[in-house]
């Protein structure tokens, strides 16, 4: 599995959502998150859309508006989203669990390419679907930290 500039683009949009993220009303401009995560505006909205028609984020329209996560970031994983935007985790479609396709082989059953790539499918699919959007957000926060930290030592 490849992320693809749309699939990493939709994460880094979600860390800012996440971050600013409150049990209110409240939304984040889509200038604001394009401008922080360097994302051109006209991409971010359709992948905004897109991630808005998952259930993952909604919006408010008018001069106040924006985008926000549909629900808090505890309750979002990386997987779902990946999963939605990029499709399986899954490396070949005989070893996915949401989106299998039957393969070329003459047994799936003794196909060693099948098994090693379900246990490379297992690995990602475990990371991802632990992963949060807020521990995403937690790690982004301490990582800021760390380049604080860093400079100031520097100077």
């Amino acid at each position: 599995m490849k992320l693809s500039v749309r699939g990493k683009y939709a994460l880094r949009a979600l860390i800012v959502l996440g971050r600013e993220y409150r049990a209110d009303d409240s939304v984040v401009r889509i200038q604001q998150v394009a401008e922080v995560q360097n994302i051109p505006k006209r991409f971010l909205e359709q992948i905004l859309n897109d991630l808005k028609a998952a259930g993952i984020v909604e919006s408010k329209r008018g001069v106040a508006g924006g985008y926000r996560l549909r629900r808090p970031p505890e309750r979002i994983t990386l997987a779902e989203v990946v999963r939605h935007i990029e499709g399986p985790l899954a490396p070949v479609g005989c070893v996915s669990q949401h989106f299998y396709e039957a393969c070329s082989c003459p047994s799936e059953e003794r196909c060693a390419l099948r098994s090693v790539m379900k246990e490379v499918r297992d690995a990602i699919a475990n990371v991802m679907e632990q992963v949060t959007v807020a521990q995403m957000c937690e790690r982004a926060r301490e990582l800021e930290r760390r380049g604080a930290d860093a400079v100031e030592f520097v100077i």
